[in-house]
């Protein structure tokens, strides 16, 4: 008999979703291995606003999750729109050009919401509307952006916190300190058991099914450099330091297949003062997501993308990338007093520079060309749009006229002080390259059959997004895969 029914590695919200589908379905004896110390525990969870995309129908469908939403927030239920599946699908399609894997897509979007309700329900996983994420205020009224409503309760701590304090009371075993470094082979050619390196030195545990959980490899320098390229090998990581892509090297060198976009990242702006990996305490209080109502300006003094093609939340995956490809990898983010309301409250964790006018501001600011900034202002503020019709919860069609590139929504002068700036670079968050599941999830090898023993969840799952991401899906689609990869394993170990 095998030490364990089934066994995840990783401890983060995929790897808990699993761990508990498994145990849900009949698996007694689940362990959990988290290669972190206790202390650092949780991957990129803990780390995370805890924003989940779901498709709803019905806004009274937000009930069950956020039952009391409106002792909080007035008229919360009236003001919410429904986010269906085809919304959902479009926008995932429109920000991956297309290129998302529409099988895994499908099954993403067609559990979202009763995998969320779930883990609420079951799970014992508190939600609440995501306010300081994705609520907006227009005159005495919050607008909200289409699917990003609900968050885990106190963000991604919270969330980290109550799915270990779900694995106690179900009696999930989790052990720290604990990495991965190999698989045992069983007579099928499949995955019984791994390896393990801890602190009482290396053994192996043998186990009905193995679930890799593990993250991908954006706190790894080496392989960043190798499949992303430059700038990539500096980037700041916004989350965990122990996501090294142990678990993906270890399935590829077993005879997974590849699959996804290898090139391809979450990459969010962060301020440039933050450290090379996430301050613990303030998790992902980094971000800074408001430019689509400010211009950006590169070191050299020049506007380098559309700051207004979308909402932060369906560009900022993207604009982190663009801004690390920058000289110095950094810009500076300005907004005059028109706009500085909307700026999300993350941005507090920074003091902004602040003059009267853009001249003294570009002066006090670290710029290799001085003059060049202050005439991009003075040509954007020239094109800029009327601000009549200004909207920040929605595109507003405000764009600017005669620039390369046009600003296309929120395209308000800067004429109103005083103005202030933040610095910004790109953070990287998790990479988009995996290993193929099938939709049991089934880790895939290079002849197209399934692995046996061995399912994958989470950021180890490739081919869902290709060059951006919608916000608040990535947590969902760790608890959707790890729900399902937690009941196949559970089926596995029984067979």
């Amino acid at each position: 008999m095998p030490d364990f029914d089934v066994i995840v590695v990783g401890a983060g919200n995929a790897a808990h979703a699993a761990a508990f589908s498994a145990h849900e379905n009949g698996a007694k004896r689940v362990l959990i291995l988290e290669k972190a110390p206790e202390e650092d525990r949780g991957g990129n969870t803990h780390y995370s606003g805890g924003l989940l995309r779901i498709a709803f129908e019905e806004t009274e469908d937000l009930r069950p999750l956020v039952p009391d939403a409106e002792e909080e927030i007035s008229g919360f239920f009236e003001d919410v729109e429904p986010y269906k599946k085809t919304d959902f699908m479009a926008d995932l399609m429109r920000v991956t050009d297309g290129k998302t894997d529409q099988n895994l897509a499908n099954i993403l979007i067609d559990n979202s919401y009763e995998t969320i309700k779930w883990m609420k329900e079951k799970a014992g996983i508190p939600m609440e509307p995501a306010t300081s994420l994705a609520a907006i205020k227009v005159g005495n009224r919050i607008k909200w952006q289409k699917g990003a409503i609900i968050r885990a309760e106190h963000e991604g701590v919270g969330l980290s916190a109550h799915w270990f304090k779900n694995a106690q009371k179900c009696g999930i075993e989790v052990r720290y300190g604990a990495a991965v470094v190999g698989f045992v082979e069983d007579s099928r050619g499949g995955v019984g058991g791994v390896k393990v390196r801890g602190p009482e030195g290396l053994y192996e545990v043998s186990a009905g099914a193995v679930v890799l959980g593990c993250g991908g490899f954006e706190a790894n320098p080496m392989m960043r450099g190798q499949y992303l390229g430059a700038p990539w090998d500096h980037a700041k990581v916004r989350g965990t330091a122990y996501n090294q892509g142990d678990g993906l090297r270890l399935a590829l060198e077993f005879g997974a297949q590849p699959w996804g976009q290898w090139t391809g990242r979450h990459s969010t702006p962060i301020s440039n003062e933050w450290p090379d990996f996430a301050d613990r305490e303030r998790t992902d209080k980094s971000n800074r997501l408001s430019y689509p109502y400010g211009v950006m300006l590169n070191r050299k003094g020049k506007r380098f993308l559309d700051e207004g093609e979308d909402l932060g939340l369906y560009t900022y995956a993207k604009t982190g990338a663009a801004i690390l490809e920058e000289p110095g990898a950094m810009a500076w983010q300005i907004f005059d007093q028109q706009t500085v309301e909307h700026l999300e409250g993350r941005y507090v964790t920074s003091d902004p520079i602040q003059a009267d006018t853009l001249d003294d501001l570009i002066d006090i600011l670290d710029f290799d060309d001085r003059d060049a900034a202050k005439q991009s202002l003075r040509d954007y503020n020239a094109a800029a749009a009327d601000p009549g019709g200004f909207d920040p919860s929605r595109k507003d069609g405000l764009k600017t006229s005669g620039l390369n590139p046009e600003k296309t929504n929120w395209a308000l002068p800067l004429n109103k002080p005083p103005f202030v700036a933040y610095s910004a670079t790109g953070g990287i968050t998790f990479t988009f390259g995996g290993v193929k599941v099938s939709e049991s999830a089934e880790v895939m090898g290079v002849d197209w059959r399934p692995i046996p023993g061995l399912f994958a969840c989470g950021e180890m799952v490739g081919g869902l997004f290709h060059g951006n991401y919608p916000g608040g899906s990535g947590l969902v689609s760790g608890a959707v895969f790890g729900k399902i990869a937690g009941e196949s394993a559970a089926a596995a170990s029984q067979a």
